[in-house]
C-alpha cells in the first residue's frame, strides 16, 4: 500500500509539472524574438484592424493607441498583473479594466476586492457595518466599482465568450470575434476591430453633420469628428441682450461679452463702467429709506425690491420667550421677571437667572463625572470635561500598534504612523498609513531602454529586473573592434558586438589576402597552471579570453608539377613544394622493353633524355627475363636476359602428335615455325590411314590428316524398297546425297492392298460380335424390368393422359441403360 501511495503522489507531481510546462510554452510573454514571430504578429495585427481599415480606406492612424495595447499583448513581460508582479500568460484567467483597460488575474482582483471591501466596512472604523454597498478600486485607476460588479468569470475583452480558448493566431485572451462594444462618447455606432486590450478607436463611420453654428450646409464627416466649424462669426445674442458673439463658430454656450459699459447699481445710487457679462452689481452703501413705521431706516445694503415692514412692529417675546408683549417699535421689550430655564450647554441642566439678556452662564454645578474611557470618576463642575491619564492599549485597526491615547473611549482613531514596508518592486516603500493586509501595489513604472535609449517600454516598478529589453530596430553604432573600417550591420543590442564575418583581406607574407572570417577576436579557452588544492574543491569552468588569432596558412591553389613530371595539380600556397604523386616512375629502361617501377621520383636530365620519357641514373636497372613474344607455333622461352631487337633463332626439338592423334613426332622448332600450311601438314602427319568414322558409319580412306574427313563416302552398301521385297548394291555417298532411290513395282502395290482388305474386315466382324452381344444382354435386363411394373399397373391402373415424357422415355432410356450394361 506505501508503495502504491508513493507510485500515486510521484504521478501527480509528473502529471502538474506537464501541465506547468505547457502553460509555459503558451504564456504571452514568451514570446519568440526571431524573424518568424514578428512576421506572425503582424499578420495578427492585420487580421484584427482588416475591418476597420477597409472603412477608412487604409487610414490607420487612429489605431496607434489600440496597436499599443495589442503590442504590449506580445511583447516579453510587457502584461503584467500589478497585484502579483507576475507575467500575464494566454491560458490565465484574466480581467481588465473599464477605465485604465490594466489586465489582471481573475484570482488577484478577486482577492484585491474582497480585501479592499473589508478594509473599508471594518467594524473598528466604520460603525455603519454591514449597512451599506461600499465599492472597491481598481489598484492602478483608483476607478470604483459597486460590490455586484465584482468580477466572477473569466471574459473575453469584448465580453461575448466565456473561457475563450487558446488560439495562437488570435491576440492573447481574445474570442476573435468582432468586438460590437459602443463607443464612447456614445454615438450609436459599434467597433469594427476584432475583440482586442485597450480602448476601442474612434469611429470610422461617415455622417452628414452641420457646423456648430448650424450655418454651413451639411458635409460628410468621420463620425469621430462630426463636430466642426465653419469659422464664420458665431453671432448669437450673448446675455447681455445687447451685442452678439463675435468668436468663430464653436461649440457649446457663447463666452461672456467681453465689452464695457455704464451700468447703474441694483439701488440705483451709483453708475460704473463695467463688463456686460456681469450687469447687476451692489453698491457697498446701506439702503437708509425709511421704513413704513416711519421711526426707522433700512439696515440692509444695497438691494432691489421694496425694503419690507419694521423688524420691530407686531407681537415680541421677552429674552426668555415666556412673555409676549404688544409694543411700539420705538420702545424695546422688557424682561418679565422669571426664570430663565433656558437648556445650558451641557445639554443637562437650565439657566437659573432671571429672564436676562444675552447669552446664559456656563454649568458651575457640581456632578460626579466618569472619564471618556469609563474607569474613573470624579466630582467636578459641569462644564469642565474629565480625562484620566490611563493610556489605551487597544491594537488600532492595522493590527499592529497600541492606541496610545489618554483616556480612550474605545473607538479608537486610525492608525496614524506611515506603514513603510517594502513593496512587490523592492524600489520602494508604503506611503500610505498603517494598514491591515497587503500593500497596494508600487503606482510607479519603470522606462525599460535597449541599449541605445531609442526604443522604450513602461513596466510596473521592480519588473525591470525580470524582463527583458525591448527589441530595438535601431542599428549597432559602436564602432567596430577588429581592423575593419565599418563592422556589419545589426541591431541594438547589449554586450559585446557578435563576433565580425567580414573576410580578414589581410596581406600574407605569399602575398596573397586572407580570406577567411575576421579572426581578431577569437574566443580562446584558456589553459591555466591552476592546480586544485584538494578533492574538496570544487573543478572551475574553463575560462575563455578575447584574443587575436595569426591568420592561417594560403590555401590559395597554386599549379605545381609532381617530381617525375606525370601531372600537375594545385596545391595551397604555404605548401606549394615539388611533390611525389605516388605513380610508378614509368620512364622506358635501357632495355627498351620496361619501365621504371620505383615511386615518382627526381630524375636528372641529361642529352639522352631530353625528351622526358628515358630513363635516368635514379631509375631502377631491368633485372628481369625477356619476355619479347615468340614466332607463332615456338613454345620456348628466349634464352637471353631482356635485350633489345629480336631474339635469335629457336633450335630445339618440338614433341607433337600427328593429326589423328596416335603417333609423336619430333620435329625441329625452327622448322615447324617458318614451314607454311603445306608444309606444316606433311610434317605433322605419320602417313597411316585416318582412324576417324564418316558420318555413314563407314571409316575415313585418306591417309592422316587434318581437319573433318571427307564426305564422299565409296563404299559400296545394299538399297532396298518400302516393303523389303527389291534390293539394289549402289554407293553410300549416293544414297546420303539422296541421289538414287528404290520404289516398289506393281506387284509389291497388290500384295501391299490385299494384306490392307483382309485386316479391314477382320475388324468388321469383331465389330457385328460385339453388337450383338450388347443386343442381347439389352433385352434380357428389359425382360427383367417388365416383369416388375406390370402387377403394379392393374392395382393402380387408371386412364390418364401420358405427358411426353411417358410418351418417349423408352426411346431415351434404352440407349442408356445399354451404355451402362457394356460399362458394367
Amino acid at each position: 500500500l506505501s508503495s502504491l501511495k508513493k507510485f500515486d503522489e510521484i504521478k501527480k507531481a509528473n502529471q502538474a509539472a506537464a501541465k506547468k510546462l505547457v502553460g509555459d510554452q503558451l504564456s504571452s510573454s514568451s514570446e519568440d524574438d526571431d524573424e518568424d514571430a514578428e512576421v506572425k504578429q503582424g499578420k495578427i495585427l492585420d487580421k484584427t484592424f482588416t475591418i476597420y481599415t477597409s472603412q477608412t480606406d487604409g487610414d490607420a492612424s487612429d489605431l496607434e493607441r489600440t496597436r499599443q495595447y495589442m503590442n504590449e499583448a506580445f511583447q516579453s513581460g510587457a502584461m503584467t498583473c500589478l497585484i502579483c508582479i507576475a507575467s500575464v500568460k494566454r491560458n490565465q484567467a484574466v480581467w481588465s479594466c473599464c477605465g485604465c483597460f490594466c489586465i489582471f488575474h481573475l484570482v488577484c482582483i478577486q482577492k484585491w476586492a474582497k480585501d479592499s471591501l473589508f478594509l473599508v466596512s471594518s467594524p473598528l472604523t466604520d460603525d455603519d457595518f454591514g449597512k451599506k454597498d461600499y465599492p472597491w478600486p481598481c489598484p492602478k485607476c483608483r476607478f470604483e466599482y459597486k460590490r455586484s460588479e465584482t468580477p466572477s468569470r473569466y471574459y473575453c475583452y469584448c465580453g461575448k465568450v466565456e473561457n475563450p480558448a487558446v488560439d495562437p493566431w488570435l491576440v492573447p485572451h481574445s474570442c476573435g470575434q468582432i468586438c460590437e462594444r459602443e463607443f464612447k462618447p456614445s454615438c450609436g455606432h459599434k467597433c469594427l476591430l476584432l475583440c482586442h486590450p485597450g480602448p476601442c478607436p474612434p469611429c470610422p463611420k461617415m455622417v452628414t453633420t452641420s457646423c456648430h453654428c448650424k450655418k454651413a450646409k451639411p458635409v460628410p464627416r468621420r463620425c469621430s469628428a462630426k463636430e466642426w466649424s465653419c469659422r464664420l462669426p458665431c453671432g448669437r445674442t450673448l446675455l447681455c441682450g445687447q451685442h452678439a458673439c463675435e468668436n468663430p463658430c464653436h461649440a457649446g454656450d457663447c463666452q461672456p461679452c467681453p465689452r464695457v459699459s455704464k451700468q447703474r447699481c441694483v439701488c440705483g445710487r451709483q453708475t460704473a463702467e463695467r463688463l456686460c457679462a456681469s450687469p447687476q452689481w451692489q453698491c457697498d452703501q446701506v439702503c437708509g429709506k425709511c421704513l413704513p413705521c416711519g421711526n426707522h431706516t433700512c439696515e440692509q445694503v444695497c438691494h432691489a425690491g421694496p425694503c419690507g415692514d419694521c423688524p420691530r412692529s407686531g407681537k415680541r417675546s421677552c429674552p426668555c420667550g415666556k412673555t409676549k408683549f404688544t409694543l411700539p417699535c420705538t420702545e424695546d421689550v422688557p424682561t418679565c421677571g422669571d426664570s430663565c430655564d433656558k437648556v445650558l450647554e451641557c445639554g443637562i441642566h437650565k439657566c437659573s437667572q432671571r429672564c436676562h439678556r444675552g447669552p446664559c452662564e456656563i454649568c458651575r454645578q457640581e456632578v460626579e463625572k466618569q472619564c471618556r474611557c469609563g474607569k474613573h470618576t470624579k466630582r467636578m463642575p459641569c462644564h469642565k470635561p474629565y480625562l484620566c491619564e490611563t493610556k489605551c492599549t487597544k491594537i488600532r485597526d492595522c493590527q499592529k500598534h497600541q492606541c496610545r491615547r489618554k483616556c480612550c473611549s474605545g473607538n479608537c482613531p486610525p492608525c496614524d504612523q506611515v506603514c513603510g514596508r517594502t513593496l512587490g518592486c523592492r524600489n520602494h516603500k508604503c506611503p500610505s498609513g498603517c494598514h491591515r493586509g497587503s500593500c497596494n501595489p508600487c503606482p510607479e513604472t519603470v522606462d525599460v531602454k535597449c541599449n541605445c535609449g531609442k526604443t522604450v517600454i513602461k513596466v510596473p516598478c521592480g519588473r525591470e529586473r525580470t524582463i527583458k529589453p525591448p527589441k530595438c530596430k535601431q542599428l549597432c553604432s559602436r564602432p567596430p573592434t577588429c581592423h575593419h573600417p565599418t563592422q556589419e550591420k545589426h541591431y541594438c543590442h547589449f554586450g559585446r558586438c557578435p563576433p565580425c564575418r567580414q573576410p580578414c583581406q589581410k596581406t600574407l607574407t605569399c602575398g596573397h589576402l586572407c580570406p577567411v572570417s575576421c579572426h581578431d577576436q577569437a574566443l580562446v579557452k584558456q589553459t591555466g597552471s591552476h592546480q586544485s588544492a584538494g578533492p574538496w574543491e570544487q573543478p572551475s569552468e574553463p575560462a575563455f579570453i578575447q584574443t587575436a588569432l595569426p591568420c592561417p596558412p594560403c590555401e590559395v591553389p597554386i599549379p605545381v608539377e609532381c617530381l617525375g613530371q606525370h601531372e600537375v595539380s594545385p596545391l595551397p600556397c604555404h605548401s606549394a613544394n615539388p611533390y611525389s604523386c605516388k605513380r610508378f616512375c614509368g620512364r622506358l629502361l635501357d632495355c627498351q622493353n620496361h619501365t621504371c617501377m620505383k615511386e615518382c621520383h627526381h630524375v636528372t636530365k641529361l642529352n639522352s633524355n631530353a625528351d622526358g620519357k628515358k630513363a635516368g641514373p635514379e631509375c631502377s636497372q631491368c633485372e628481369e627475363e625477356c619476355t619479347k613474344p615468340r614466332p607463332a607455333g615456338c613454345p620456348h622461352r628466349c634464352v637471353l636476359p631482356c635485350h633489345p631487337g629480336d631474339c635469335p633463332s629457336c633450335l630445339q626439338m618440338l614433341k607433337i602428335k600427328c593429326h589423328c592423334k596416335l603417333s609423336v613426332l619430333y620435329v625441329e622448332c625452327l622448322k615447324l615455325t617458318c614451314a607454311d600450311l603445306k608444309e606444316k601438314e606433311l610434317l605433322i602427319s605419320c602417313r597411316n590411314q585416318c582412324p576417324k568414322e564418316l558420318p555413314c558409319g563407314h571409316r575415313c580412306k585418306e591417309i592422316c590428316h587434318s581437319g573433318g574427313c571427307p564426305l564422299n563416302c565409296s563404299q559400296k552398301v545394299k538399297l532396298r524398297c518400302l516393303c523389303k521385297r527389291l534390293k539394289k548394291e549402289v554407293q553410300c555417298s549416293k544414297i546420303q546425297e539422296g541421289q538414287v532411290s528404290l520404289e516398289c513395282d506393281a506387284l509389291c502395290k497388290e500384295m501391299k492392298r490385299k494384306a490392307h482388305e483382309i485386316k479391314e474386315a477382320e475388324a468388321k466382324a469383331a465389330l457385328e460380335e460385339e453388337k450383338r452381344r450388347q443386343q442381347a444382354e439389352l433385352e434380357a435386363f428389359e425382360n427383367r424390368l417388365k416383369g416388375r411394373r406390370k402387377n403394379k399397373r392393374r392395382r393402380d391402373e387408371v386412364e390418364v393422359e401420358q405427358s411426353s415424357w411417358q410418351k418417349y422415355k423408352n426411346l431415351i432410356m434404352l440407349p442408356v441403360f445399354g451404355v451402362a450394361v457394356v460399362m458394367v
